[in-house]
């Protein structure tokens, strides 16, 4: 028995010295490499959600590396300006960055589709799309020439419709209205007479109680309430016609991103899907609580949006969208392949989740 321990143990020396070799003393060494990176925000401080989705992402990335990788979290004017982000990261003032790709407009249009599209898809069917509908793969190729790679990583669910100032009984009420409302869902706003507004979170809550806006969405009962927004107007409209499904995105310099080894690569990928999920959740459940807060306040009365105005703004929601395929052939392609799969997925959640949701009431 000894002699054949010995031979296995010969044997088992003998493959691992066929096995050794460069490309492994190679990946020792890059195993014991360290890197610090920061990671820039277009949120408030340690926002709940947001801001504090961002701190789980960095934590998340920190332990499963065992400290190799660290990430500091620099939120909206910590260091750069919170719609200076996607310049930072593409230029490599910070290796990392976190926000919604429909700040980008002006960079790519059809940045926009990768965050929200009006009465487009949710949470879920995002998520299909994205992952399994190859919507990832065009934010992917959508982002290469700016130096950045994407990643889904955080989702609101559906948000609200917003905070108003006066009621919303008509589409005439939205005429001269000026609110805070960025991406596809501005244009939508602006074809129906009122002005669009594109500002931080950390801004709303004046603007809107100062009335240099007469209106703001920002996300939804749990954001809502942390920014103070039910103290500045008193009308809260719903449903978000706006950001059904608001995807968003942790964006990493490429040439940062090439630096890392391989396991340091795949543990910023899981991190990401991780967040991604954990938000989803965590905005389920604190949004819930929220909105019983908001209903049990007699200075905020919550309401639906009629039906003529929801109809409009898709009518004028689909106005906009063919409007920019036919400009941009960048946007035509990226709008094929996503209502090519909210038409498939439509078909299946009216009798899964549509259904049982109706069944359920």
């Amino acid at each position: 028995m000894k002699r054949r321990d010995l031979l296995a143990a010969g044997s088992a020396a003998a493959l691992a010295g066929c096995s050794a070799g460069p490309d492994q003393g190679s990946g020792e060494t890059r195993s014991q490499e360290r890197f610090t990176w920061r990671i820039v925000t277009t949120w408030p401080p340690n926002f709940p959600g947001l801001g504090t989705g961002v701190n789980t992402l960095a934590r998340y990335v920190e332990e499963m590396s065992a400290g190799r990788l660290r990430i500091r979290v620099y939120a909206a004017g910590e260091l750069i300006p919170a719609f200076e982000v996607f310049d930072a990261v593409s230029r490599g003032t910070a290796e990392m960055g976190h926000g919604a790709a429909y700040y980008w407009r002006g960079k790519t249009e059809a940045a926009q589709f990768f965050a929200a599209m009006p009465f487009g898809l949710n949470a879920h069917e995002m998520n299909g799309w994205l992952y399994y509908g190859g919507g990832l793969d065009l934010w992917r190729e959508i982002y290469e020439p700016f130096n950045l790679i994407p990643f889904p990583a955080g989702n609101t669910g559906v948000q609200t419709g917003g905070w108003f100032n006066k009621p919303i009984e008509s589409v005439a009420d939205l005429r001269g209205l000026k609110m805070r409302i960025p991406g596809i869902g501005g244009e939508v706003l602006k074809l129906a007479g009122g002005t669009p507004v594109n500002l931080p979170g950390s801004e709303i809550f004046t603007s809107l109680q100062t009335g240099a806006i007469d209106a703001a969405e920002w996300v939804g009962p749990y954001n809502d309430v942390a920014a103070g927004l039910h103290q500045a107007a008193r009308y809260y409209y719903y449903p978000g016609w706006q950001e059904p499904g608001p995807t968003l995105e942790c964006i990493v310099n490429k040439g940062a991103w090439e630096q890392l080894p391989e396991d340091l690569q795949a543990i910023v990928r899981v991190a990401c899907q991780a967040v991604n999920q954990d938000m989803t959740a965590e905005f389920m459940a604190r949004n819930a609580q929220a909105l019983e807060q908001l209903e049990q306040d007699e200075s905020v009365e919550v309401r639906a949006f009629p039906d003529d105005v929801l109809a409009e703004l898709k009518r004028l929601t689909l106005q906009v969208v063919e409007s920019l395929a036919a400009d941009d052939p960048t946007v035509a392609r990226v709008w094929d392949s996503y209502r090519q799969f909210l038409q498939q997925s439509e078909r299946w959640q009216r009798i899964s989740e549509q259904a049982y949701l109706e069944t359920r009431r």
